[in-house]
């Protein structure tokens, strides 16, 4: 991981970019919906305080995650140890156990995870990830723009196929191997960040949202997703490599 001075250099113009195109597409997209007036009077539901110690952990957990980048801490052992402390801290303002809570995690997403995982470990076992190493090394060699694209493109379209986890971990592996340009290793981090806004198999986080949506009675068809998915994620991807190539 690059210092987060070097990462908003590198990233924060293909952020931009890829953030007003997205915006600007949805907007489009779904213009027809947006026309009409809000509700003027809406009961409001009532917020323990324990929504707001909630709120606050997330907001501290911002701070703690970008001090962690600057400095170079682990970021995953700074996330969870950030989300244990809200979590006491709800605990003790509620006065409640736990279970209370726990049983609204989606346990059943866990064996997914470890699932992806495990298929990592089984394509680089029968070495797939050498044989990606190599042709990125080639491809580098020829032309580093043709590598950035085609990079980016072919991670963000297969990440829709097995999900960004193990499609990320693939490439990270192969790119590690390969030693490419850096330009090449951004457009397929952009790839992998992009492209699951495909489909709704895209992410892991796609598919908790779905989980939480559902829990509240919202239903996202796979269908209306893709549909969206065919505008937005193209337009965003090609901008934001666009982007990186530029810079």
């Amino acid at each position: 991981m690059p210092p987060l001075s070097a990462w908003l250099t590198r990233f924060a113009l293909p952020s931009g970019v890829a953030i007003a195109a997205t915006y600007v597409a949805l907007r489009f997209m779904l213009r027809n919906g947006l026309r009409g007036e809000c509700a003027r009077e809406a009961k409001l539901p009532y917020l323990y305080d324990a929504a707001g110690i909630a709120t606050l952990g997330i907001a501290a957990t911002v701070i703690v995650l970008i001090v962690a980048s600057a400095v170079g801490a682990e970021l995953g052992l700074s996330t969870f140890v950030a989300a244990v402390l809200t979590f006491v801290a709800v605990l003790l303002r509620e006065q409640e156990r736990p279970w209370r809570y726990l049983r609204h995690i989606s346990f059943a997403v866990l064996p997914l995870v470890a699932g992806l995982f495990v298929l990592v470990e089984a394509l680089d076992a029968v070495g797939l990830l050498a044989a990606l190493s190599a042709d990125f090394t080639r491809l580098a060699q020829r032309s580093v723009v043709q590598a950035s694209w085609l990079g980016g493109v072919l991670v963000a379209l297969v990440s829709n196929l097995a999900n960004n986890l193990p499609v990320g971990l693939l490439a990270g592996a192969a790119l590690q191997g390969a030693q490419p340009d850096p330009r090449v290793m951004d457009a397929v981090l952009i790839g992998v960040d992009l492209g699951p806004n495909l489909s709704v198999t895209g992410s892991l986080a796609t598919i908790l949202w779905l989980v939480a949506l559902r829990r509240e009675g919202q239903e996202v068809r796979a269908a209306t997703f893709l549909r969206l998915g065919c505008v937005v994620m193209p337009s965003a991807l090609i901008l934001a490599l666009a982007a990186l190539s530029w810079r």
